[in-house]
């Protein structure tokens, strides 16, 4: 499996970060948005490379900072290597459930991105009361099953 170590200097803008992709994803992993699975201080995330106004990087999340122990701004050895295991989501029985009664949610939901998948599975998951469980899935239902259907190319 292709991969490149770089020493990096971490980017941190208010809540944000990212890992700086100092070469090209393009020539060593056939595309600028491959998935990756990306090491930083002995911690391991997945995470898909990311371009914007020619300024290509990996997001760095909090909840991946604080697993790595790192503040976002050291400079730091990362290991990216491409990551081609299928990435799946299991969204849990009550959030299914609320899919699959608010159609077209069901159809949607199998036609959003792994990140989009797993954001909407984290919020649930992270309800600390039964009620907030409750109006996030509902809310995340409705709103999914709001979306325009996507176009195959």
């Amino acid at each position: 499996m292709p991969s490149k170590i770089v020493k990096v200097r971490l980017v941190r803008d208010g809540n944000r970060c990212h890992v700086p992709v100092p070469f090209d994803p393009k020539a060593e992993f056939g595309r600028v948005r491959a998935p990756v699975r990306v090491t930083l201080n002995g911690y391991t995330y997945r995470s898909t490379i990311s371009s914007m106004r020619g300024v290509v990087f990996i997001p760095l999340r909090k909840s991946h900072r604080d697993a790595a122990r790192l503040e976002g701004i050291e400079t730091i050895e990362v290991t990216i290597e491409l990551d081609d295991e299928k990435r799946d989501v299991k969204p849990p029985a009550d959030f299914i459930n609320a899919l699959k009664a608010a159609p077209p949610a069901w159809d949607r939901w199998q036609e959003l991105s792994f990140t989009h998948q797993r954001e909407y599975v984290e919020s649930i998951e992270e309800a600390r009361k039964a009620e907030t469980r409750s109006s996030r899935i509902e809310a995340a239902a409705r709103k999914i099953g709001a979306r325009p259907p996507r176009k195959h190319r």
